[in-house]
């Protein structure tokens, strides 16, 4: 059985989701579609909108035949660390192939970028270390910095200051660069950007303009519903009855907040991402901030994006230090999350060649390796109320993987 794999966050899964997973399965012929998802937060420093649980429901009843967990020292990192931990992952299931959404559509355009920076990395870090001094943040700093070395042409330029097309050159080269025997492509996005805020398409929306939508109070679920396969949307439906929320920051505020102002300076310097005496304006304006986002306000500065900030905070959120993350810098397991009657078979046929252990029972692994990704999981459970906290506490111990 061939198998191309995908890197999502489904936050919700919506219907260009299910157009990448149809388009991946066209230009593969690959007979199932593997998918690593982050788990309860994002790469944006964000909580998932509903559990991962439920997000895997969502991604098996519209295509995807194999889901598992992308580890919280992946997810919740800059696009290279994010891009590498997947295309391990992806790598370690044994994938054929990858395939990426992006504004290009255009592989060649990476291939060429990827060719052109391959023997330029010690100048990347200079340029891109001028431009910080500079003021200007680390992602902006890169794109510039990669933008000026390639010597881009009109026919195989890549636009790297577009965010798919970012990310989609990192899984590139986390395949590239250790020579993995996958074949990658891309699939180009339709109708809606990556940061569109509002409904640009009457069937294909960004799952920015997704969740502005749901999160607003004068919206409802009945507005996103031409932008959602049904399943998703019963699933959405079923997660506010059952837990009268949808997960965002503004849902961990307090505990944030409780978590600053009983910490210390040297305390916040531990934090995973606090460099460069952050801390001391992390509890600068603590006092200050009525709500999460009026906290960001006052923390962001040209040269530090609100994505790096709300990152911190989830690390702060998680008391994740520095040294948990640098000892888990590359996937020791693949958490399985769920699975078609396809994805079976498939682990049936090539479980022995896997390069990482499966874990499908959290009792049958070591619970130190697993550590980081429980706590994350339990933390995010506070951000439901009190009163249907505890399922959601308990559900990393009694969820077994769906089977579809």
């Amino acid at each position: 059985m061939k198998a191309v794999g995908v890197v999502v966050e489904y936050n919700p899964f919506h219907n260009g989701h299910l157009y990448h997973i149809q388009k991946a399965k066209e230009l593969t012929q690959a007979d199932i579609v593997v998918a690593v998802m982050s788990g309860p937060f994002l790469q944006r420093g964000e909580p998932a909108l509903v559990s991962k649980w439920d997000r895997a429901k969502m991604a098996l009843e519209n295509g995807i035949d194999l889901i598992v967990e992308l580890p919280y020292s992946f997810a919740t990192q800059h696009a290279a660390v994010f891009a590498k931990g997947a295309v391990d992952i992806l790598q370690g299931l044994q994938c054929d192939y990858l395939c990426f959404g992006s504004e290009s559509g255009n592989i060649d355009e990476f291939s060429h970028t990827y060719n052109q920076l391959l023997e330029k990395e010690a100048e990347e870090d200079l340029l891109v270390q001028e431009y910080v001094r500079k003021g200007m943040s680390y992602p902006k700093a890169k794109s510039l910095a990669m933008q000026e070395l390639t010597n881009i042409d009109k026919t195989l330029g890549l636009d790297l200051s577009m965010p798919n097309n970012i990310l989609g050159y990192e899984y590139y080269k986390a395949v590239h660069t250790p020579n993995y025997p996958i074949e990658v492509c891309t699939v180009a996005r339709m109708k809606a950007n990556y940061h569109d805020k509002i409904f640009t398409s009457d069937t294909i929306a960004s799952a920015t303009s997704i969740r502005q939508a749901l999160l607003n109070k004068e919206g409802s679920l009945k507005t996103i519903e031409p932008f959602l396969p049904s399943a998703s949307f019963a699933v959405l439906q079923k997660y506010k009855e059952a837990y009268h929320t949808y997960h965002t920051w503004e849902n961990y505020w307090s505990y944030l907040r409780f978590r600053l102002l009983q910490s210390t300076t040297e305390e916040l310097a531990t934090i995973y991402e606090m460099e460069e005496g952050l801390e001391y304006r992390f509890l600068k304006y603590v006092k200050e901030a009525s709500s999460f986002q009026d906290y960001l306000r006052l923390l962001k500065t040209k040269r530090y994006t609100w994505t790096r900030l709300q990152r911190i905070c989830v690390h702060i959120l998680t008391n994740t230090k520095k040294e948990e993350m640098a000892a888990q810098s590359q996937p020791a397991y693949i958490r399985l999350l769920g699975t078609t009657a396809n994805g079976r078979l498939y682990l049936k046929e090539k479980k022995k060649e896997f390069s990482l252990p499966i874990i499908s029972k959290l009792s049958s692994f070591d619970k130190e390796k697993i550590a980081l990704d429980i706590r994350a999981s339990q933390i995010y459970a506070l951000g439901a109320p009190v009163t249907v906290q505890e399922q959601l506490l308990g559900m990393d111990y009694s969820q077994p993987p769906i089977m579809k």
